[in-house]
């Protein structure tokens, strides 16, 4: 049998795991990605639930845990940075609002391209410019000149796919949940600790610190408001927006402010979910987040990538026919995703009230949190179900 060759777009996450499976499984797998280089650091993510089973699968359990962030939990303060409720890292057996593997994600990515890049191609510093798929190959001609044809090509790529829009066009469904979220590394003080801090601010404002592995913090400031394209403004204008918007704010946000001033890795974007009719059209099909981004507030983003890749692999190995594989990928993970995805619109508001009471009367109702009698009903809530699904074993196929 010919070996397959495969094109991946996207080196962060769900396209890196991919390609490991792919050629474990013999396949001559190219993952290419338009950032110039390995683009590190970048927000904390999680790993939980099934998306840890595929990563105890593929042996890198161990780096991972080496490579974590250490965080201890979640502290809500208020504007003398006085604990109002805290939730450990141990409660909900480890997967609730801070898990037990925190992670930053080009740390995780990092592990995921060494652990492959002996079988795999990896281009960055390129992307694809035009793709044709005429039933046999997929014609891929680069956004610097070269052309090459692949029997499959995999996108891989963020909620805002360019890539997996060009291919499915009016297909592709955003649902808003009319919230802004910026990320950015800030210099690190004593006072930063080992606990992520969450503090609330009226009119639906959010600023947060979380530590980091590598010496510094990691700030994150989001506010509620429609789509309104700030995500493509320009960086200066971005870092403009956000000073304006939380000028008036107290607790540490004039130092997390100036610090935006030097900073090297902003991210701004409009929080939303990727929803998707079909994640494949003829050679061409989604993983992760260009298929099924289900929000940061869902903490679910990187098990649904870790386990759509698992799952795509194992079903491309295991069916010569690709649209079969395509097909039982999708069948086995719609039901995830699904339940991923139910994030309620207002979900935001719950997170960040606008109003001092409503503030104070969260605080109150998070306290109850860590309360024995109160576990199971938070549960529901703060710990997402990140195990419902079964897992095949693919282990036969390399």
């Amino acid at each position: 049998m010919k070996t397959q060759k495969v094109l991946i777009t996207g080196a962060s996450i769900a396209g890196p795991a991919l390609a490991y499976w792919l050629a474990r499984q013999g396949m001559d797998v190219t993952v290419v990605e338009k950032a110039a280089a390995f683009r590190d650091g970048g927000q904390t993510i999680d790993v939980r639930g099934a998306g840890r089973v595929v990563v105890q699968r593929m042996g890198l359990e161990a780096q991972v845990r080496a490579n974590t962030t250490q965080e201890q939990g979640i502290a809500f303060v208020d504007q003398h940075d006085q604990t109002q409720a805290f939730i450990g890292v141990d409660a909900f057996d480890g997967d609730g609002p801070i898990a037990e593997l925190e992670i930053l994600r080009g740390e995780l990515a990092k592990l995921l391209i060494q652990h492959s890049q002996d079988r795999v191609t990896y281009r960055f510093g390129d992307s694809i410019e035009t793709l044709e798929d005429d039933g046999e190959q997929v014609h891929v001609r680069f956004e610097q000149g070269s052309e090459q044809a692949y029997d499959l090509v995999i996108v891989a790529e963020g909620i805002g796919s360019a890539t997996r829009n060009r291919v499915f066009g009016a297909e592709v469904q955003r649902r808003p949940l009319d919230l802004y979220t910026a990320y950015f590394t800030v210099p690190r003080q004593p006072s930063d600790g080992q606990v992520m801090r969450w503090y609330n601010i009226p009119g639906g404002r959010c600023v947060c610190l979380r530590p980091d592995n590598l010496g510094t913090t990691r700030a994150f400031l989001s506010f509620q408001q429609a789509p309104s394209g700030y995500e493509k403004l320009p960086q200066d204008q971005q870092i403009s927006l956000l000073k304006t918007l939380f000028a008036d704010v107290g607790w540490e946000t004039p130092r997390v402010l100036a610090a935006l001033d030097n900073t090297t890795d902003l991210y701004l974007d409009a929080v939303g979910q990727v929803k998707m009719p079909r994640w494949s059209k003829g050679r061409i099909a989604l993983v992760g987040d260009a298929a099924y981004c289900a929000s940061p507030i869902s903490g679910m983003g990187t098990s649904l990538g870790l386990c759509g890749a698992y799952v795509l692999a194992g079903e491309l190995g295991r069916h010569a026919d690709h649209t079969r594989a395509f097909a039982a990928y999708e069948q086995l993970m719609r039901p995830y995703v699904a339940q991923a995805q139910s994030v309620p619109k207002f979900a935001p508001r719950l997170a960040s009230p606008h109003s001092r009471l409503g503030i104070a009367l969260g605080h109150a109702v998070l306290r109850l949190a860590s309360v024995p009698g109160f576990r199971r009903v938070f549960g529901k809530i703060l710990a997402p179900k990140a195990d419902a699904i079964d897992l095949p074993d693919f282990s036969r196929l390399g």
